[in-house]
């Protein structure tokens, strides 16, 4: 091991990073999502070039290839389960990991390059999970490309152009699903790449933790093993056994049942919807039934799903907040939980039809959604008395083994920046 560190120091590299490395003696299981994650993207990775080498990229067989793995391959039916079960689950881990790191404040200074990468990340993830959906060749993947790649066609002057670029041609047809094939294929190595960047960018800045209390000695940490490993190899094993349930018992309860009829160009099903992780995005595109000056509302439902997910980029500069953690802010907490119940109400809202009171109420869902990025954040941050934090991370940690809940010397420590 030292002849190969002298000249490759990998094994110092993996010592520094995953064993020595210190973390914060207060980490919580929300914390262990990311591990997670990545054991789902080494997951969906295997899984996936193994299913490639049985697909058939080909819009005449394409279906039939797939059930072909399903029924000859050797366990290709679990490969098959556990990667489009394994993208849903991925889709949950991040959700969660995301949710997190609002609560916690992880996207504040100096970690906004971080967030900025996992919010990268998680684009990568949404045109993966988009494109894999359009391989197994049934109805739903045929209809949601017509309907997503239409999209594009509000653009004025560069939409036509982006999309035939992604159809191939004028229509959805064999040269899209060679695109999408490969791009899928292609895009899940990139996310790897991002995510080594990730991971670099949070050891360079450290983690943040439930108090939001920077670290301020070595006894504010512990080493990362045993200490943040057993945790997380533990919340691990509970996550696999609730994807184990999943696999075997309900695999196919996410799916959609009109995926599993061939795609036919001539029969638009009744209800075109997206698989469940893009559900609250596809109510807000379609929460704007009306033109807004010179846009017209397919352009301006496009912006406003687009917007989403750009809000989050600029959201390190939009909390004005002197409070990392929102443990510390009563206020801002009950507003966080509203919005955690929004986007579920404009993922609910996204699987119902386009007609009646849903439109309205997700125009509701998605202002609230806005306003909470753009209004709530920037106001509340400059009005709100937080509560004030304990001196340092062990003393919040002693504090809450002698007595439980806040900490005994919060009250008296010094307001500190978050």
């Amino acid at each position: 091991m030292q002849w190969l560190d002298a000249r490759l120091p990998l094994p110092r590299l993996v010592y520094d990073s995953f064993v020595a490395y210190p973390v914060p003696r207060n980490l919580n299981y929300a914390y262990t999502f990311g591990g997670i994650l990545a054991l789902f993207l080494v997951l969906q990775i295997l899984t996936g070039v193994v299913l490639a080498m049985h697909y058939a990229a080909n819009s005449a067989i394409a279906f039939d290839s797939v059930e072909k793995i399903m029924r000859d391959v050797n366990w290709g039916w679990m490969l098959r389960y556990m990667h489009a079960n394994g993208a849903s689950f991925f889709f949950v881990a991040v959700y969660i990991h995301i949710f997190r790191g609002l609560y916690y404040g992880s996207y504040k200074a100096p970690r906004e390059i971080l967030w900025i990468l996992g919010v990268i990340i998680f684009l990568l993830m949404m045109a993966t999970a988009f494109m894999g959906y359009v391989l197994p060749w049934g109805q739903m993947s045929f209809w949601g490309a017509t309907v997503i790649t239409g999209f594009f066609t509000a653009f004025p002057l560069i939409g036509d152009p982006i999309q035939q670029l992604l159809l191939g041609g004028f229509a959805v047809d064999n040269a899209t699903l060679n695109r999408f094939f490969s791009l899928h294929y292609l895009l899940p190595f990139m996310i790897a790449g991002v995510v080594i960047l990730h991971v670099w960018a949070l050891h360079v800045t450290g983690q943040t933790n439930p108090t939001g209390v920077e670290v301020k000695s070595s006894k504010d940490t512990v080493p990362f093993s045993p200490h943040a490993t057993v945790k997380d190899g533990f919340a691990m094993v509970v996550f696999l056994i609730i994807f184990a349930y999943m696999l075997f018992y309900m695999p196919n309860y996410l799916g959609h049942p009109d995926n599993y009829v061939e795609a036919n160009p001539l029969k638009t099903p009744s209800h075109i919807v997206p698989e469940w992780y893009f559900l609250p995005f596809y109510a807000m595109l379609r929460a704007i039934t009306f033109n807004i000056g010179p846009i017209d509302s397919k352009l301006g439902g496009v912006l406003v799903m687009f917007g989403s997910i750009l809000v989050l980029f600029f959201l390190p500069w939009l909390d004005t907040s002197r409070v990392r953690s929102t443990a510390f802010r009563p206020v801002y907490k009950i507003f966080f939980w509203i919005m955690v119940v929004d986007c579920i109400f404009l993922g609910w809202l996204g699987s119902r039809p386009a007609e009646g009171i849903y439109p309205t109420l997700a125009l509701i869902g998605t202002i609230y959604y806005f306003g909470h990025f753009l209004i709530v954040l920037p106001v509340l941050g400059l009005v709100e008395t937080p509560r004030r934090l304990p001196g340092s991370i062990t003393e919040a940690v002693l504090a809450r083994n002698a007595g439980g809940g806040t900490p005994a010397g919060a009250a008296a420590a010094p307001e500190t920046k978050g």
